[in-house]
């Protein structure tokens, strides 16, 4: 099994000064939603932090679970003659029913007057519910306040709140979802939920809605929502579903037999034919032992062949670069016996040329056919070998020049990556072949060549510096050679800007500085 996923690495931090907090002034601009929020208040400490975090993760069952808003309350630090005071941290609202919040309330604070069951659960470490009137709403709100234990000490209260106008009508659906939700409450107020040790799912994970089992602490189903019976008939369980053992469903009941077990969470992927079906069983515990479960269930059958598709798509696309990078390493091969075969100097270079043109271009495609994304590749994965492919094949002994890398230029797309591999190849032939003719480095200081790279959110920049003899600034438009046609053609495709500069080092070897920047398209 993967190792549990921290939900509290993600959170952003409560704005506020709340040592001192009358009220507190939150930015507009964040989103404390239920899955985001950060509980720093004192005297919390960290661990009991994650708990809460932990809480809010999977709370959302538990609002769908009573048909209610639930609000988490955390007391503030007391000062020298004032009430105790609460500060509403987060909110969740139930896709079951209507919810009794239209706006946010999420920086509210309130007194123990305001709420006096959420002082009294705090106060006394045990569930307290009764009718209220708020002074928010303007009318009589139903309040459960359920203190949240961690290690024995209460760091917060979740309080049920719903209108009482709205109280659902006492059906068989309605009367045991509200039973687990007074269980799940009940693990709550006394440290047993969350598990501190739970997979979390990220989106995609069953909820209330897709489905509910009800296994007692035998192990037998009594309870049974619609979607859920379709699920199991989906999964080829035929039969009755209500009073048989949940073993007797094969692979979907493995998950029950796991969580009475491990006394923990367990999550299962069921499979039958093309259907996919997601278990969460949740162990429900009384008085340390395990005293049924709740399983939700969710078919993720169209999303689970579409993620096979994107699989498939993905491995059929880097393929496709492994191929592309086969045959240009066939034409590059093909080209050098070619080569070997002419006696013309020029003839010779041009094709040694040729084989460096496409040994970048493969470069790209090797990439790209061992990379995660089949349409994007880190830069940097193609400038280092491609730089030891100049190196390797321009210079030597009569006449070392050293090269060296520095920055980054982080990710771009595949497009791009090609044609920025093709312009370094050119660039470096360049210098090559003109900051150090021959003769030049005869017993002297070894040439230094840096490539320089740098990127930020839209573009990419690569710099060449030499310290060679600098052929001062070259005008572009003059030049003729194919190389040099070859990168300004690329760069103003790229919609790119490139510039020639001396470098600015001493008289005999001043150098060159060429310096591109291309945006990001991709």
């Amino acid at each position: 099994m993967n190792e549990p996923a921290d939900p509290t690495r993600f959170l952003p931090p409560l704005r506020g000064d709340l040592a001192a907090a009358k009220e507190v002034e939150l930015d507009a601009e964040e989103d404390f939603t239920a899955e985001h929020v950060a509980l720093v208040v004192p005297p919390v400490d960290h661990d009991a932090s994650r708990h809460l975090k932990r809480l809010v993760v999977s709370w959302a069952m538990l609002a769908d679970f009573s048909f209610s808003d639930l609000l988490l309350y955390v007391p503030l630090p007391e000062q020298p003659g004032s009430r105790p005071r609460f500060l509403v941290v987060n909110q969740v609202r139930p896709n079951t029913g209507q919810t009794l919040f239209d706006e946010e309330v999420v920086g509210r604070t309130v007194d123990d007057l305001q709420r006096p069951l959420v002082a009294s659960a705090a106060r006394d470490r045990r569930i307290t519910e009764d009718v209220v009137d708020s002074e928010w709403l303007g009318q009589k709100v139903k309040v459960t306040a359920v203190p949240v234990l961690h290690h024995g000490q209460v760091v917060a209260v979740m309080a049920r709140e719903s209108p009482l106008a709205l109280t659902r009508p006492p059906g068989d659906l309605a009367r045991t979802y509200l039973e687990i939700f007074d269980r799940l409450a009940a693990m709550v107020a006394v440290g047993d939920f969350p598990f501190p040790d739970e997979e979390v799912l990220s989106a995609g994970g069953p909820r209330v809605g897709d489905g509910v089992l009800l296994v007692d602490s035998t192990g037998r189903v009594t309870f049974a929502s619609p979607n859920a019976v379709s699920a199991l008939r989906r999964l080829g369980v035929s039969g009755a579903v209500v009073g048989e053992l949940a073993s007797n469903f094969g692979p979907a009941g493995d998950g029950v037999f796991r969580s009475f077990l491990s006394r923990r969470p367990a999550i299962e992927d069921v499979e039958h034919d093309d259907v996919t079906v997601v278990s969460r069983s949740i162990p429900l515990l009384a008085d340390g032992e395990v005293d049924g479960a709740v399983v939700l269930m969710r078919d993720v059958s169209e999303l689970r062949s579409r993620d096979r598709a994107l699989i498939s798509k993905d491995a059929t696309i880097r393929e496709i670069h492994h191929r592309v990078k086969n045959n240009l390493q066939t034409i590059s091969s093909l080209l050098r016996l070619q080569g070997r075969r002419l006696s013309e100097p020029s003839a010779k270079a041009a094709i040694d040329e040729s084989v460096r043109r496409i040994g970048s271009i493969a470069l790209v495609h090797e990439t790209l056919s061992r990379g995660s994304a089949a349409d994007e590749v880190d830069l940097d994965e193609i400038v280092r070998p491609l730089v030891r492919m100049v190196e390797d094949g321009l210079t030597s002994p009569d006449r070392p020049v050293h090269f060296e890398i520095t920055g980054s230029a982080g990710v771009v797309g595949s497009p791009e990556a090609t044609s920025l591999a093709v312009v370094l190849t050119e660039l470096l032939q360049n210098v090559m072949d003109h900051a150090f003719p021959p003769g030049t480095l005869d017993g002297g200081t070894p040439g230094k060549v840096v490539v320089a790279l740098s990127h930020d959110a839209h573009s990419v920049g690569i710099t060449v510096r030499d310290d060679g003899v600098g052929p001062g600034a070259l005008d572009l438009e003059s030049d003729s050679s194919l190389g040099m046609s070859i990168v300004t053609g690329l760069v103003s495709d790229l919609g790119g800007e490139i510039v020639f500069s001396e470098g600015g080092g001493e008289a005999s070897r001043p150098g060159t500085t060429v310096q591109l920047r291309v945006p990001l398209r991709s």
